[in-house]
């Protein structure tokens, strides 16, 4: 079996989705499968590697293992702004399948790793291959689904963007629980291997255009500021502070190459990164909307999670379960709004969906640390629904504007902003939780009490200590004698005041969600023309087929 351009007697994309085009959407979601499980699953066993990884001693610093993901998401943003002129120079096809095979490679050398060093080594080579899939994939998408199915294949796009953040948890636990963290990387073997074949099956070959010059002063600038400025970026929650050297410092230098290099894209004929895109009004509004939107989303979804452990007690996987929900939803609603963004206007798909996002956000913010599950999980539902109706549909806006030639550079601005807003959406709800935990009195001196009784089992040694720590003194004075109701009394304090601190974050989350609807009004809200096929070749404009 292989995989050919149809002959170009078939000048139209038919308007239903067919079997060749799935095919085509299969290998693409089982690369971005790969690509945000791994995210997500790694960051369940930061606490394994910090005493598997420490070879015996103490237990390695947070801090440290933490550069398992700061490696893999610096890497990740240094080679996204290179997809869009290389998918031009080798073609899709063989970048996709080279960028399966580095994820893959880089997955078996994470198993192998031996200590902490490697493995974020490896990690870097890991975030190489991953930070061209999801743009290669969307660029791959959007020439298999043509004009006008694009809706619809995008929808299929956003399943694994969507499950990825909810199944990654329990994933990651369960693997570690039955086996070991090596297999938190040795599942992608197999699937990599599969996506590999699949891939030289099905994608049909296309035809690079070599022509292009490499734009070296763009590289030297932008992937180097853009890591650069994401690595203050991720400090600003272990430093607690912006004015952190380690926070400053990288973010001050990413974000000065950065401004040079927006000042200096204009220039070359074939920029790393088009910024001229933006002159289409609808591409602008879409990326703005895009980024307002990732950063209240994304920032405010990590929340919930660290609330069902933190505050409620539970596990990584339960709490990974409970998050299924939100994932329901949005399964829900993303194949009926991919459907709609072929037929209607975004503008009058989109600010639905950010309007039940608001609302559930602003929904958490009364979530305390006896808060039901039945308010909880389905306030979790309607957001999920919310997101299904929203962020496929502002990229399918946005993508629809582009010609065929400028669909790979188009997705790469897309897959940069999102990336970017992210980050920092991230370190934003980060920073007002680390804070707002830090400033109660009760939750900082119940920690340090904690550290300082740990294995005292003497009542007047232990009535000794709380002189330290005033606020813990107060909560269990009622209890006298009785230590067990004393502790689950404090415990049960503490979480009301971690519940609050979660109350604050969740308002600057609903806030900045808010603010989202305001670009959103200017999204298209008549019908779009799409612009694929306007400077494509007949053998272009014919749709992949599947030969058997």
């Amino acid at each position: 079996m292989s995989a050919q351009p149809a002959p170009a007697a078939h000048p139209e994309y038919p308007e239903n989705i067919d079997a060749a085009v799935l095919k085509v959407a299969g290998v693409v979601v089982l690369g971005a499968i790969m690509s945000i499980l791994d995210i997500t699953v790694v960051n369940v066993a930061l606490p394994t590697f910090q005493v598997e990884l420490a070879g015996g001693g103490e237990p390695l610093a947070y801090s440290t293992v933490a550069w398992t993901v700061t490696g893999y998401t610096l890497a990740l943003a240094t080679v996204i702004p290179l997809t869009g002129w290389a998918a031009d120079r080798f073609g899709t096809k063989r970048l996709y399948m080279t960028a399966l095979l580095l994820f893959t490679a880089g997955s078996a050398l994470c198993a192998a790793a031996q200590n902490i060093e490697m493995l974020v080594a490896f990690r870097v080579v890991q975030g190489l291959g991953g930070g061209l899939l999801m743009p290669l994939g969307m660029t791959i998408m959007t020439r298999a689904a043509g004009p006008k199915r694009m809706g619809r294949l995008m929808a299929i796009l956003g399943v694994p963007m969507l499950l990825g953040p909810i199944f990654g948890p329990i994933l990651g636990g369960w693997l570690i629980d039955v086996a070991s963290w090596h297999w938190i990387f040795l599942i992608n073997l197999p699937i990599g291997v599969v996506a590999l074949v699949y891939a030289a099956l099905v994608l049909p070959a296309d035809r690079p255009e070599p022509s292009e010059s490499f734009d070296w002063v763009g590289m030297a600038l932008m992937s180097p500021g853009l890591a650069a400025f994401l690595y203050g970026i991720s400090s600003i929650p272990e430093a607690g502070t912006i004015a952190a050297p380690k926070v400053l410092l990288p973010g001050l230098v990413g974000l000065v190459m950065i401004v040079a290099f927006v000042g200096y894209s204009f220039r070359p004929e074939h920029p790393l990164l088009d910024l001229r895109l933006f002159r289409n009004r609808n591409l602008t509004v879409s990326v703005v909307t895009m980024v307002l939107f990732a950063a209240a989303f994304f920032g405010g979804l990590l929340l919930v999670p660290t609330y069902f452990q933190q505050v409620r007690g539970e596990s990584p996987v339960d709490a990974g379960w409970l998050m299924a929900v939100q994932g329901l939803g949005a399964m829900l609603t993303m194949p009926v709004a991919g459907a709609l963004s072929d037929r209607l206007p975004v503008g009058r798909i989109v600010p639905v969906g950010l309007v039940l996002i608001t609302g559930g956000m602003f929904a958490l913010t009364q979530v305390g640390a006896t808060t039901t599950y039945w308010y909880i999980l389905p306030v979790l539902f309607v957001m999920g629904l919310g997101m299904g109706a929203t962020m496929m549909p502002l990229m399918t806006s946005a993508i629809k504007t582009l010609t065929s030639h400028q669909v790979a550079r188009g997705t790469t601005l897309l897959n940069i902003s999102q990336q970017v807003a992210s980050s920092i959406g991230i370190a934003i709800m980060s920073v007002v939780l680390t804070n707002g935990l830090k400033d109660d009195p009760l939750v900082a001196q119940a920690q340090g009490f904690q550290q300082a009784s740990e294995g005292v089992t003497d009542p007047a040694a232990i009535g000794a200590l709380l002189p330290r720590f005033p606020e813990v003194a107060a909560v269990l004075a009622p209890f006298g004698q009785d230590a067990a109701a004393g502790r689950a009394a404090l415990l049960e304090a503490v979480r009301g005041a971690m519940a609050s601190a979660f109350s604050t974050t969740f308002w600057v989350a609903a806030a900045l969600v808010s603010l989202t609807l305001v670009p959103a009004f200017f999204l298209p809200r008549r019908r779009e023309e799409a612009h694929l096929l306007d400077d494509a070749s007949p053998e272009e404009v014919a749709p992949p087929v599947v030969l058997h």
